[in-house]
């Protein structure tokens, strides 16, 4: 039997699961990429539900283009590029202005080791989380001009900062904004700005984070200056900064990525290679997942409970003693951070569990005690629990409260937020998450307000976590050679997510719960078995004995011994869909059903023996016979 191993990740109960299955696939809809060694039938279907419905968008996803040159894109890019090269030129003290999370430290990485590289003398500046808030304020820039700078630029922030920018001006300090947030009007004094949305419609650099934007004008000046070891290093960073601020992969993102990530492993750069070894990857390449899930989590533990500083000398220092001692304590600042959501997490759980079973629609926790730092990462734990829109708030003093929204895919926290303006002081954010600041008298009328938005979305999403799997699999087509070809998608981000599969008609074999709640179970379809590992399992200790599953695959390293691993996002019981003789077989309105596939058609049997071709099935009227033909379809794997 071919020995899959399965890991279940959070998983909500069956009962709280709210299950859509893809449409399926119109005949002849699946086109392979010109390529001697095509995608299979799943992977080609997944893509065509993404919108890559041709070989040629196949093609350009898995080996997109060159960048253009990025000067006929950004407009004020030369200018950016000759002021810095006087600065470097002139060994010009230059204060690189960022933000404490993982897209703001490492652009104000990347400027400061590429400008320390040119000859300039490079000062990192980002404000404190706890004591200044976000962006640029005056006092910072008051601070710098006292130590002689005459030139900063702003990496993930500064098209707000028109007070700080304001007196930048009045004290003589020029300033390059690089920013990626949305421009307001009016714009705040500067030398040049590089913006996403200054590029020309349908821009291959409009998706880009803070980070990418410090890479353009990095790479500009290096190319200007004849400076490839400085490029290098800027493409290393560009790579980690991308991945953790979960930029959308389209575009130069997706390109330079796959230019990038090859490399990383190799960087010359002491602290990154310091974070490997700690994370204990120095063994095997960095891809997207070892850096999404090792590299990132350190990296954002410094900015969320620690000096961001740490970080910025950590990926730019050439000391390697010096970068493992920094490394270490962005180790020790990780473990806390993992400690402090587990304790924040256990609390609001219990402050739910208080409030009796009925939940309400918008899950809103208080606590004086909470840190700021960590309340978002427990908001997107609860979303991921209950499929619920989240926000916790921690005390700010002087009466007010600080908050984190996180919100479940069609829930809209920036529009929310905006329709209870009159009860906030301060509030930001996009589609999937925010933050505000309130009074404590107004959190019970801004709640009231908050329950009212979430009632109306679930009228119309439905309760319960979603579960959308994109592509069927039969356990038997799970081995290295599929693992492989899915490797040709990667990477995999905002915009191009890590596929879910799914799969039908498993037999639960055995399961057993295992201390700290995770579930371990055994799996077989036909003659494949799959171990399965269900982490903090939240539902029924006996599943039903058939079972279908949704999960990503994933290739995972234990002991030395690498096996395939599906993390399972949904399990539900089954309808059917024994696998017997090449056919599948499954129960429709309590009548049993035999379907096999007949070249890009299906073919369905009755108890009786009669058969039904698609073709016929697709030409007939009652309603029956199309409800049987659509559950043929997604039962073969015609879907897209």
């Amino acid at each position: 039997n071919d020995q899959v191993s399965v890991v279940v990740s959070l998983l909500p109960a069956l009962h709280e699961q709210r299950w859509h299955l893809p449409a399926p696939l119109a005949p002849g809809a699946l086109q392979a990429e010109p390529a001697t060694d095509p995608l299979p039938e799943p992977l080609l279907a997944l893509l065509s539900r993404r919108g890559f419905t041709s070989p040629e968008a196949i093609a350009a996803l898995l080996d997109p283009e060159a960048a253009p040159a990025a000067g006929r894109h950004f407009p004020d890019l030369a200018k950016a590029v000759a002021r810095l090269k006087r600065a470097c030129s002139q060994g010009e003290a230059v204060a690189i202005c960022g933000d404490y999370d993982a897209d703001g430290m490492t652009s104000t990485a990347l400027l400061v080791g590429v400008l320390q590289r040119l000859g300039a003398r490079p000062i990192a500046a980002i404000p404190s989380r706890m004591d200044d808030g976000y962006g640029l304020n005056a006092a910072m820039v008051e601070k710098l001009a006292e130590q002689g700078v005459a030139l900063l630029v702003t990496v993930d922030n500064g098209v707000s900062a028109l007070e700080a920018l304001e007196r930048a001006k009045a004290l003589g300090v020029e300033a390059i904004l690089t920013d990626h947030h949305t421009i307001p009007d009016p714009l705040p004094p500067h030398l040049a700005l590089l913006h996403p949305q200054l590029t020309p419609p349908g821009s291959p650099y409009r998706g880009l984070a803070g980070v990418g934007l410090a890479y353009v004008l990095a790479a500009a000046l290096c190319q200007s200056l004849r400076h490839t070891d400085g490029q290098q290093i800027a493409l290393n960073l560009f790579c980690i900064g991308t991945i953790a601020d979960m930029a959308p992969l389209v575009g130069v993102n997706r390109r330079w990525l796959l230019d990038g990530l090859p490399e990383l492993g190799r960087s010359p750069l002491v602290g990154l290679q310091a974070l490997q070894q700690l994370a204990g990857l120095d063994e095997r390449p960095l891809d997207a997942q070892a850096v999404g899930f090792q590299i990132a989590p350190r990296i954002n533990a410094v900015g969320r409970l620690g000096d961001p500083q740490l970080v910025v000398e950590l990926l730019t220092t050439e000391d390697p003693s010096r970068a493992l001692a920094l490394a270490r304590d962005c180790e020790a600042l990780n473990r806390q951070r993992r400690d402090l959501c587990t304790a924040i997490e256990a609390e609001a759980l219990a402050l739910l569990e208080a409030d009796g079973p009925q939940r309400p629609a918008f899950l809103l926790l208080a606590q004086n005690h909470w840190h700021h730092g960590v309340i978002g990462i427990v908001a997107a734990r609860l979303v991921e629990r209950f499929g619920l829109p989240a926000a916790l708030l921690a005390g700010e003093g002087n009466g007010r409260l600080r908050a984190s929204v996180r919100a479940p895919r069609g829930f809209a926290v920036d529009g929310a937020l905006q329709q209870c303006a009159p009860l906030l002081e301060r509030f930001g954010g996009h589609p999937a998450a925010g933050g505000f600041t309130v009074r404590a008298e107004q959190v019970a009328a801004l709640h009231e307000q908050l329950n009212q938005l979430a009632q109306t979305w679930l009228l119309q999403a439905g309760h319960g976590t979603p579960v959308e799997p994109e592509a069927l699999l039969s356990f038997e087509q799970i081995n290295r050679s599929f693992y492989r070809q899915l490797q040709r998608l990667e990477p995999f981000g905002i915009g191009h997510p890590q596929p879910v599969f799914w799969s039908q008609g498993c037999q639960v074999a055995a399961q057993k719960l295992l201390r700290g709640g995770h579930l371990q179970l055994e799996l077989r379809q036909g003659e494949a078995s799959l171990r399965a590992m269900g982490w903090r399992w939240q539902g029924e200790t006996n599943l039903p004995a058939l079972v279908d599953v949704a999960y990503r695959l994933r290739l995972d390293s234990w002991q030395g011994e690498e096996r395939l691993q599906l993390e399972l996002v949904g399990v539900r019981a089954s309808a059917g869909g024994a696998i017997d003789g090449g056919e599948v077989v499954l129960q429709h309105h309590n009548r049993t059903y035999w379907f096999r596939r007949e070249g890009t058609g299906l073919v369905v049997r009755n108890a009786a023996g009669d058969e039904l071709t698609s073709a016929e099935g697709a030409s007939h009227d009652h309603p029956y016979v199309r409800a049987l033909m659509q559950d043929a379809s997604l039962a073969l794997g015609l879907v897209a």
